[in-house]
């Protein structure tokens, strides 16, 4: 495994690690509990994967990407509701933003190693 794919799984991460905290922080409306439990869920799903990633295990590495997409899906409602705070708006776009940049530096670290 090269630097940029480590980058990018340091940075899912802790992308995963800050899912964790979603509901400690949230209120209940924004997001909802629902919404924040689930994002826990994937959050906790990620790190477990990211243990065989980080070794280079192929299904691992899916299974990290997969949880980072689905957790960023459940941000983008944020873009749509009328009533969410502008606050929760940027930092959703945050995370889709450095949710991308975490993937495309994890598959384009494990493709040079694959092509190797």
């Amino acid at each position: 495994m090269n630097a940029p794919s480590r980058v990018g799984l340091i940075l899912l991460g802790l992308l995963a690690v800050a899912d964790l905290s979603v509901p400690f922080v949230t209120d209940g409306e924004t997001p909802p509990m629902s919404i924040a439990v689930i994002s826990a869920a994937l959050g906790a799903a990620t790190l477990v994967c990211l243990r065989g990633a980080w070794r280079g295990q192929r299904p691992a590495l899916v299974g990290v990407v997969v949880t980072r997409l689905l957790s960023a899906l459940l941000t983008l409602p944020a873009f749509f509701i009328g009533d969410v705070p502008a606050g929760v708006v940027a930092v959703s776009a945050g995370t889709v933003a450095l949710t991308v940049l975490g993937i495309v530096l994890a598959l384009a670290g494990s493709r040079q190693a694959v092509a190797a």
